[in-house]
C-alpha cells in the first residue's frame, strides 16, 4: 500500500508514536533546539567543578545583571541550560523545591546525581503522553560530595550521563574537541576557569566578548560566582 504524504508526517506530529525506525522524532527535534542555543560548558577540577555560559545577548539596551545562565540549585549544587531558558525555569524550580524537601526530610543535602535522575524522571514522563511536547533544554549539573567534584549533563529523552568535561548548545562539536585537549585531572578551579574561557575564545571567534561570560564554581566550601575578567 503507497504511503500519502500526511500519513508519513505523522511520526513527527505526536510524542506517543514511534518512527518505522523505532525513533521518538519529537526527542530528536528538542535536541536540535537544544544544539541551536547558546553554549555552555562544565569542567571538573580536583577542587570543584566549573560551569560556565554564554549569554549571547542580541539587544544592547538589555540590563546584563538582569541575564542569569548559571544558577544555584542548594548549598552544593549548581546547573547551567541550554536550549529553551523558559523550560530550563520550570526544571529549575521543581528542582530547587526538591532540594528543599529533601533537606527537610533527611537533614542532608540532596546530591548532584539524585537532582539529575530526578531532572531526567520528569523529561521522560514528557515523552510518553499525547498532547504535551518534550522539554526542549539540556542542564549541565555541577557539585561536590563525597565521592569528589562530579559533572552530569541531562538530555530530553529523560537520561543523563557523567562527565569530566562536557559543552552544550551552538558549536559543541568544535568546544568538545577544545575541551578533550585541554581538560586534565589535576586541573585547579583557575585553571579550569581559563580553559573555559580559552574554549569560548577559540569557538566565538570574532563574536568574543568577556562580559557575555558568566562562571560559577562549586567546591567543598561552598558556591561562588567567578568574573570572566579575572
Amino acid at each position: 500500500m503507497q504511503v500519502i504524504p500526511n500519513q508519513a508526517m505523522g511520526y513527527d506530529r505526536a510524542i506517543t508514536v514511534f518512527s518505522p525506525d523505532g525513533r521518538i522524532l519529537q526527542v530528536e527535534y528538542a535536541k536540535k533546539a537544544i544544539d541551536s542555543g547558546s553554549l555552555i560548558m562544565g569542567i571538573t577540577c580536583k577542587d570543584g567543578v566549573v560551569l560556565a555560559a554564554d549569554t549571547h545577548r542580541f539587544d544592547p539596551l538589555i540590563v546584563p545583571e538582569s541575564l542569569s545562565k548559571v544558577s544555584e540549585v542548594n548549598k552544593n549544587i549548581i546547573a547551567t541550560p541550554a536550549g529553551y531558558i523558559g523550560d530550563a525555569r520550570v526544571l529549575l524550580k521543581k528542582s530547587r523545591i526538591k532540594a528543599q524537601e529533601h533537606k527537610m526530610s533527611y537533614g542532608e543535602e540532596l546530591s548532584g546525581e539524585a537532582l539529575v535522575k530526578f531532572i531526567s524522571d520528569i523529561c521522560q514522563s514528557f515523552t510518553q503522553y499525547g498532547g504535551i511536547r518534550p522539554f526542549g533544554v539540556s542542564f549541565l549539573v555541577g557539585d561536590v560530595g563525597e565521592d569528589g567534584p562530579r559533572l552530569y549533563m541531562t538530555e530530553p529523552a529523560g537520561i543523563y550521563f557523567q562527565y569530566k568535561a562536557k559543552a552544550i548548545g551552538s558549536n559543541s562539536m568544535e568546544a568538545n574537541k577544545l575541551l578533550e585537549k585541554g581538560w586534565k585531572s589535576n586541573l585547579s578551579i583557575t585553571e579550569g576557569a581559563d580553559l573555559a574561557k580559552n574554549v569560548f575564545k577559540k569557538v566565538l571567534g570574532k563574536e568574543f566578548q568577556e562580559n557575555r561570560l558568566q562562571f560559577m564554581v562549586t567546591t567543598s566550601e561552598g558556591i561562588k560566582t567567578m568574573s570572566s575578567k579575572k
